[in-house]
């Protein structure tokens, strides 16, 4: 089979709506994982063509995208895109980014936004740009941006690797999985429609960055 999308999305009523109408216009399946949200957020989805989970209560990021791809692969599909719900990202792109992967045979191919780091704000330009250097000085991966969540994965590589992170870090997590399993990751320059993510979103600047610095040591050093 396939690819599908997924969207992990927590009180994300304000934005929501207008993302899924734009992914379904391009006629590939989606699931949305409701994170227990306690907004409006499952009543803006209600009703559409589109497949929903959802959470009892709040997980967070790694655990509703964990619970996504647990869906994907038990349905078959050899392809997962990952988009953040909040509409900074170019559903457009999505097309091209499943195409782009897998005429090159990739198993993680990231929608970079390296071209934007300038216009991001504090601890997320550092990281990116800091993060972005220790991937490439360790792993030898040519990406340029390590924590854009505008992603498409392989199936191969979800059936792989076992991820247990429940917030922003599993983004890391999978990289660095993949590096120690000997799989194939690149980006691909996607322009964000806001660089520096909107005002609706949940990361913790200081915290989930703590965190992503931590799981990046962890495997590092594994």
């Amino acid at each position: 089979m396939g690819s599908c999308i997924i969207i992990p999305a927590y009180n994300a009523e304000k934005t929501i709506a207008a993302v899924v109408k734009e992914v379904l216009a391009l006629g590939l399946p989606l699931l949305v994982v409701d994170d227990g949200s306690t907004d409006g957020t499952a009543k803006c989805v209600g009703g559409l063509p589109l497949n929903v989970i959802n959470h009892r209560r709040n997980l967070g990021k790694g655990t509703a995208l964990r619970t996504g791809f647990q869906w994907a692969l038990m349905h078959g599909f050899e392809g997962v895109v990952t988009i953040d719900a909040d509409g900074q990202h170019d559903v457009a792109a999505i097309s091209r980014l499943i195409d782009h992967a897998k005429g090159n045979h990739l198993d993680i191919l990231i929608a970079s936004r390296f071209s934007q780091f300038g216009q991001m704000a504090g601890l997320r330009s550092f990281w990116n740009r800091f993060g972005v250097w220790c991937m490439r000085k360790r792993t030898g991966f040519e990406i340029s941006d390590s924590q854009s969540g505008f992603r498409y994965y392989s199936g191969r590589l979800l059936r792989s690797i076992e991820l247990i992170a429940e917030g922003y870090d599993l983004e890391m997590e999978i990289l660095m999985k993949a590096w120690r399993g000997g799989f194939t990751i690149g980006s691909l320059p996607v322009a964000a429609r806001v660089a520096d993510g909107r005002a609706t979103s949940h990361y913790r600047p200081v915290r989930d960055t703590w965190n992503i610095c931590m799981t990046f040591l962890r495997y590092m050093r594994a």
